[in-house]
């Protein structure tokens, strides 16, 4: 079977086959097709069941490029395509906010579009898997999104200071100075969706408010979004302690990576005690993500796999 499918202008050409034909290899390996790029129009070769989804597949992708004016990395959309066509292309077109450069926020990988519903229809809820699936910032986009949307009235953000073992007292410096290091990426996560003018007006006014972890003991958060951060260095008893300050009309998430805990060999995560005990708990819901999700530099999927590798030995 032949077919032809033109693009537009030479952005999309980009787009579509990638740097050096890059994403027509991808396709190429996950579909008896063959792919030829002439100018502005891609020639589809080979069964009509391959040169069809094929088809769809680039039509899907250009829809959202087109729509959105960007589109995920062709290698991650493929994915995602592959392991749920449907909401593949329904999650490109949920987009939570855009950033201060006004390119869109929306999920990119099927378990960040569960991630999204679960926050949207939860009260608490779990993300736990590896670094750089997004985890981080698209809880900081839904918080900034209902914030603007008048459904909370402040956002609190946390994580803790474990390196220090929290005692913060023992550092050099102020209060800021001391835990700014370990806050740095709830504030990267911010100042990325938001300009910086209104971004510290907010955080001087307490409507952001960043803090250590254990800075909350004792605190009723009512009104507003919680996000902790990197909750798998929480102890049981501060993971607890954290998801007993939410108050009225509050929602929390909880992100992190039990591939990465930091704690005394002695010391159980607070985060994987709480997998095990508040599973099927009404209005909590956990999302797993994998290095499928993983939207930073290819290289960091390979990174993961090889380390799981080596922890299954």
């Amino acid at each position: 079977m032949n077919k032809q499918l033109q693009l537009r202008n030479e952005d999309e050409v980009l787009a579509v086959c990638g740097s050096l034909d890059s994403n027509i290899q991808l396709l190429e390996d996950k579909l008896p097709v063959t792919v030829i790029p002439r100018g502005q129009t891609l020639i589809l070769e080979g069964k009509e069941e391959g040169v069809l989804k094929t088809v769809k597949i680039l039509d899907d992708y250009l829809e959202i490029l087109r729509e959105n004016g960007e589109a995920a990395e062709f290698s991650d959309f493929l994915d995602a395509w592959f392991e749920d066509a449907e909401k593949s292309s329904q999650m490109a077109r949920d987009v939570i906010m855009k950033t201060r450069d006004g390119q869109p926020v929306y999920p990119r990988t099927v378990a960040q579009e569960h991630f999204v519903e679960a926050i949207r229809n939860h009260s608490v809820v779990f993300a736990i898997g590896p670094a750089g699936t997004g985890k981080t910032y698209l809880s900081m986009a839904m918080a900034l999104t209902y914030l603007q949307q008048n459904r909370f009235s402040r956002i609190v953000l946390a994580r803790p200071a474990v390196e220090a073992g929290e005692n913060l007292g023992f550092l050099p410096g102020d209060l800021q100075e001391k835990v700014n290091p370990y806050l740095r990426p709830l504030y990267d996560a911010i100042y990325n969706l938001m300009d910086f003018e209104t971004c510290n007006e907010l955080l001087e006014e307490g409507i952001i408010e960043v803090v250590p972890l254990a800075f909350m003991r004792g605190r009723t958060l009512a009104d507003s979004f919680v996000i902790l951060d990197e909750a798998q260095n929480t102890t049981r008893a501060q993971m607890k302690m954290f998801l007993t300050r939410l108050g009225v009309n509050s929602c929390s998430v909880i992100n992190g990576d039990i591939t990465q805990i930091d704690l005394p060999e002695a010391v159980e995560s607070g985060l994987v005690h709480a997998r095990r005990v508040l599973d099927g708990v009404k209005g909590v819901s956990f999302v797993e993500f994998s290095r499928r999700d993983v939207i930073r530099h290819d290289i960091v999927k390979n990174i993961i796999d090889a380390y799981e590798k080596e922890g299954n030995r």
